[in-house]
Formats: structure tokens, C-alpha cells, sequence
């Protein structure tokens, strides 16, 4: 495939983005960016947030695990089901109720300022991270297959992708994005079906075969009871998968700025079960691909292993059909879930970092959205040209996963504390507990694995929410909230 078709290509998409995003951003007020006016329908939102969750990290990684990992990863997902039960059950009612525009202003009513700004830290920080694992993924895949041959460096790469991001997004934010996620996620499952369609019939597996043949392979092993030191033990990776769920999308302004534009908590219930559901067969579906793609390379004796799988199939392998619908899947995957990450940062670091609505008026307040709104795509320029140099061989999605259990977990144990207990804090020393707790996780961690071989896993989110938990009890006040 030339250059100048993939040029085309990726143009062509996004100017579809851009084209959706001026039908969406009629309204440039903050009201619009950070909440969307409450008028989003439902469904929408539920089907693009599946594009939000899975992101270009799913899409090249969790079809690279199974070769190692088989189709344990599906002990998590079904440990999602509960945690999104809780969300639905617990925190959106709570968020309704308060009518909030960033979720970590509860943090300041149950326990003070203190609280409300470690919270916020802590997931400014989870995301800038998070988001730029991401975008390194696929700024890494189109240096490969399109920018090294053009001659442009890899952090010219980043920057074009970030400001293609914030050009359609720096009008009316989260507006804009509900919409293009919804299409962005099409893109990816279209492209996930498209590439499982051509794999089966290169294998010689028929339609109607195709469900019993995963199931009946060895590799579509799913549940782990064998041995609980090893990190995909079932329980560890099931009850994981719940908290997981609570933390990066309940307790996460990204994933919960997109519920809180629906027009009411009942429209907004309704999204999280669709969603669940959706997002459990969205799943299966990825570790199918997978299977497929390893016992395609198995049979051709193709040397491609983990994140490598899916992009050297695809682009030397599978035909130019199957690396378009690749190359749009990857893109859409990226991109719906940075554009967001992106919009929620703004959101956070507007107005629970800078007051933004407490100290300025209507006019200036977009002023100065607009200006940080330029400040975080900056920021997330610099952290993934940093990225380049610090990831060297484990998957990405572990790396994701493993980062977020230190930085969510005091943010488990932050609303932990406050929804289960009546007891208020002293709120200033809150900060030292948020950091010591993640300190004394990776300890835990690392001894436990070094002296007696049990890991931790995914599980380090419960363990770290924990520990926050036990130490947010040392800072007990007299006073009753």
C-alpha cells in the first residue's frame, strides 16, 4: 500500500471527525464542553463508550495475550459485570443527586479541600499516563507503516496525532466526542469482524463453525483455579476485574463526564446495563481474533508474538483488504478513547485544580478552559515522546493495568471511606496517606513475589485501595460528618 494512500486514508477520517464535530459544536460554552448540555441520548453514549474503554490499546494487545495467556483475560471482564452493577447501583445516583460536573467535588463536601484536590491529583495524573500509553501505541504502529518512510521523526508523529485530537475537540468537548465515539467504535468493530471474516476462511473455518471451533480450541482455556500464587488465578482476576471496573470507569472523570450528559439518572442506568452487556461480547470477540490470529501465524510459521501480532498480519499477511479495515480500527480505537481522555483532563484540571467556576466569570471561564485545554494536549506530547524510552517488551495493556492499580487505588479508598463510614478525616494529612499507600503496595508486591512466589496481578487495586483505607482510619477526626 503507498504512502499517499494511507495519507489519504487517514485524512479522509478525520475530516469526518472535524465534519461531525461542527454539526455537534454549534455552542462553545463550558456548560456544553464539560456536560453537553444533558441532552445526550442513552444508547448513543453507551455504544461509544465500548470504543472509549477498549481503546488502540485493546485492539493491538489483548489479541497479542493469548498466545500466553489463553482467554483467562475473560475472568476480568466478568468481574467488570459486578463492578459496573455498583456504578449503576451506587455512584451514579450519588453524582445525579449532587448534579456534578467533575465527580471528585464529592471528595470535597464528604471530607474538605485537602481530599477533594488528592483526588482530582490522583486522577490527573492516572490519565495523562493512561491516555499517553495509548496514543504511544498507535503513534508507534503509523511511524512503522507510514512516517518512517516519509522521513518525519517519531515526535512529529505525536504531535500531529494530539492536535488532530484537540481540533476536533477544543469547540464543545464532550459534546463533540459522544458523537464521534459512537462512529469511532463502528469503525473498530467493523474492522475486528472484517479481520476475523478473512482469518476463518484463510483457516478453512466456515461461518457456522467458527463459535464451536474457538470454544473447542485449547487456547480458548478461560477459567484458572489451579494455582492462586499465579496472577491469573480466578478469583484474584475476577474480584480484580470488579474493582477495576469501579475505579477506572465509576470513579473516573473520563469514563463518568459521558454519563453525566445524559438527561437523567434513569437514561444514565440504562446506558451502564447496555453497555455491560455490549462490552462483555465486545471482549469475547477480541480473544477470538486473537486465537485466530495466533493459530494463523502458528500454521505459517509467522514470527509474531504479543503487541507485534495483530499489526504484522495485518500489514504483511492478510491483504490490503484486511490492513485498510486494521489501520481505520486502530485509528478509531486510539482516538475514541484519547479524545475523551483529553476533554476530561480539561475538565478536571478547569475545575477542581484552578476553581475556574468559583473565580472567574462566564467569559473568562472559557478563556481559560480554552488556554488549558491547549496546556494538556502539550502535556501529553511530552509524556508519550518520553514513553518512547521507557516501555521495552511487556505488553501494554499489562503495563496500563498494573500503573493504574497505584494510581486508583487511593482513589478506591478515598470513596470507600467515605460511602461506607460516617466518620470524618482530618483532611490535611489525607495527601500523605494517598502516597504512601501506592510506596507500600509496590513492596508489598515485589517481596511477596520475590519470597514466596505469590503475585499480585491485577489485584494490586484492591491491596493499595486497602491500605489507603487502613491508613485514612489513623486520621479519624471527633467530629461526625
Amino acid at each position: 500500500m503507498s504512502s499517499s494512500f494511507i495519507i489519504l486514508l487517514i485524512a479522509s477520517y478525520f475530516s469526518l471527525l472535524i465534519l461531525v464535530s461542527l454539526f455537534t459544536g454549534k455552542s462553545s460554552g463550558n456548560d456544553t464542553f464539560f456536560k453537553g448540555n444533558k441532552q445526550s441520548p442513552w444508547y448513543v453514549v453507551a455504544f461509544g463508550m465500548i470504543g472509549a474503554s477498549l481503546s488502540g490499546v485493546t485492539f493491538i494487545s489483548v489479541p497479542g495475550w493469548i498466545e500466553a495467556s489463553q482467554f483467562s483475560y475473560m475472568q476480568v471482564v466478568l468481574g467488570y459485570i459486578v463492578g459496573y452493577l455498583v456504578i449503576g447501583t451506587i455512584l451514579l445516583p450519588l453524582y445525579y443527586r449532587m448534579n456534578l460536573t467533575s465527580i471528585y467535588t464529592y471528595l470535597e463536601s464528604r471530607f474538605g479541600n485537602y481530599s477533594y484536590k488528592t483526588g482530582a491529583s490522583f486522577f490527573l495524573l492516572s490519565r495523562v499516563v493512561g491516555a499517553s500509553f495509548r496514543l504511544y501505541l498507535v503513534a508507534g504502529v503509523l511511524q512503522i507503516i507510514l512516517f518512517d518512510e516519509l522521513g518525519i521523526e517519531f515526535w512529529q508523529t505525536v504531535t500531529i496525532t494530539v492536535a488532530l485530537i484537540w481540533l476536533y475537540t477544543f469547540k464543545s468537548g464532550i459534546k463533540t466526542i459522544v458523537w464521534t465515539d459512537t462512529l469511532q467504535t463502528l469503525f473498530m468493530l467493523i474492522a475486528v469482524g472484517v479481520t476475523i471474516y478473512f482469518v476463518s476462511e484463510d483457516l478453512g473455518i466456515r461461518g457456522g463453525d467458527l463459535l464451536g471451533y474457538v470454544l473447542d480450541h485449547d487456547l480458548s482455556k478461560t477459567f484458572f483455579f489451579e494455582d492462586f500464587k499465579s496472577d491469573n488465578y480466578f478469583w484474584k482476576q475476577f474480584i480484580s476485574g470488579a474493582f477495576i471496573a469501579i475505579v477506572m470507569t465509576g470513579l473516573d472523570q473520563d469514563m463518568m463526564q459521558k454519563n453525566l450528559t445524559c438527561r437523567n439518572l434513569k437514561d444514565a442506568q440504562k446506558n451502564m446495563f447496555w453497555f455491560t452487556i455490549v462490552l462483555t461480547v465486545v471482549n469475547f470477540v477480541f480473544l477470538s481474533l486473537g486465537l485466530l490470529l495466533t493459530v494463523y501465524a502458528s500454521q505459517n510459521g509467522i514470527d509474531a508474538h504479543k503487541d507485534d501480532l495483530f499489526p504484522i498480519l495485518a500489514k504483511n499477511h492478510l491483504g490490503i483488504g484486511v490492513f485498510v479495515f486494521f489501520l481505520i480500527g486502530l485509528i478509531a480505537a486510539a482516538y475514541s478513547s484519547a479524545d475523551s481522555a483529553l476533554t476530561s483532563l480539561t475538565t478536571s484540571f478547569s475545575i477542581d485544580i484552578l476553581d475556574i467556576e468559583k473565580k472567574y466569570d462566564t467569559l473568562k471561564q472559557v478563556r481559560v478552559r480554552k488556554q488549558i485545554h491547549i496546556f494538556i494536549s502539550v502535556v501529553l506530547i511530552l509524556v508519550i515522546i518520553t514513553f518512547k524510552y521507557l516501555i521495552k517488551d511487556e505488553s501494554v495493556i499489562a503495563k496500563l493495568f498494573v500503573f493504574a492499580g497505584y494510581t486508583y487505588g487511593p482513589l478506591l479508598g478515598l470513596y470507600a471511606f467515605g460511602l461506607f463510614t460516617k466518620w470524618q478525616l482530618k483532611d490535611k494529612f489525607v495527601p500523605l496517606i494517598a502516597i504512601l499507600s501506592p510506596i507500600l503496595s509496590y513492596c508489598i508486591s515485589f517481596y511477596s513475589s520475590k519470597w514466596f512466589g505469590f503475585e499480585f496481578g491485577f489485584f494490586i487495586l484492591i491491596l493499595n485501595g486497602l491500605l489507603t483505607f487502613l491508613g485514612l482510619l489513623i486520621l479519624i477526626s471527633p467530629q461526625k460528618h
